[in-house]
């Protein structure tokens, strides 16, 4: 299993015959990911044709979200310019679409506030914005998350941060992945920790859990209060940032510490205080969770750290 798309979710690409829809469209292609089209109004009736190994596959481009819906879309990815973005979002919402992964940055976030009302209104699962997108390796890959460093396993994975997604990933390819999420770091997002810790303890395929945080807000706090109270799956997490100076503007987040709050070492606390193990680094918190799987191994793994 996997939480919010499978192999038979059906997917459209809007913004797929720009330069980076185009590029992202062939791998998430390569990856099995089932395109059903593309969507531009300026370009409808028109196909795009993709090298996939040694097929060529023609992907035809859609006028709306609603004509690729009629040909079987249940699902997006929004690779469309900022100043666009708001309009596609609401298009795949107010369309119906099951689900909407959004990869563009530098959205504004009032357009944001908006769409995610909307997405929540119209029961639209919405990911990001500014986000990796969301993968189950051996099935689908919606979004610019390599398909190829990791394989399908028992393991959940919810971050913030696409690059520190890609690692971890990496990491624990050993074990392997049922379902990874990329939440994105803007200050207001579609789904958030809760939403697929929610879903990875209802999903029978995921025996543990893996979250990556960062610096500023209260998100991972909320997410240990839940871990606490409803989690009976182990969870192991990452905060980014425990060398981030006071007072200044951090990463993609625009996360802004004040004192205590906000900070690494507070969100670790609030982790530890809910029973989840916390590494300092990438590699620990990988090392954490294979101690997590494998119980047998803790003592001689903790020798190392």
């Amino acid at each position: 299993m996997a939480i919010f798309c499978d192999k038979d979710t059906k997917v459209l690409v809007q913004g797929m015959t720009g330069f980076e829809g185009r590029n992202h469209t062939a791998r998430m292609l390569m990856a099995g990911t089932q395109i059903v089209g593309g969507v531009n109004p300026r370009k409808a009736g028109q196909s795009v044709d993709f090298d996939i190994g040694p097929q060529r596959r023609s992907v035809p481009v859609f006028g709306s979200v609603a004509e690729g819906m009629a040909a079987g879309a249940t699902a997006s990815v929004v690779f469309v310019p900022p100043p666009a973005a708001k309009a596609a979002m609401m298009e795949a919402i107010e369309a119906g679409l099951e689900l909407v992964v959004v990869i563009t940055e530098g959205i504004a976030v009032a357009d944001t506030v908006a769409c995610v009302a909307a997405a929540e209104a119209r029961g639209t699962r919405l990911i990001g914005p500014n986000c990796p997108g969301i993968i189950a390796p051996g099935q689908t890959n919606l979004g610019i998350i390599p398909a190829n460093i990791t394989g399908p396993g028992p393991l959940g994975l919810v971050s913030k941060s696409g690059t520190l997604t890609y690692q971890m990933m990496y990491e624990l390819r050993d074990l392997g992945f049922a379902t990874c999420v990329g939440i994105g770091g803007d200050p207001v997002t579609g789904t958030g920790y809760i939403d697929a810790l929610q879903a990875y303890q209802l999903d029978p395929a995921v025996s543990a859990v893996i979250l990556i945080g960062e610096i500023g807000g209260s998100a991972e706090e909320r997410a240990a209060e839940y871990i606490h109270a409803h989690m009976t799956k182990p969870v192991v997490a990452y905060v980014a940032g425990f060398t981030a100076p006071e007072g200044k503007t951090m990463g993609h987040a625009g996360a802004i510490i004040s004192g205590s709050s906000g900070t690494a070492a507070a969100k670790k606390a609030a982790f530890e205080a809910a029973g989840v193990r916390v590494g300092q680094t990438p590699s620990q918190a990988a090392e954490l969770l294979r101690d997590v799987m494998v119980p047998s191994r803790v003592t001689q793994s903790h020798s190392r750290l």
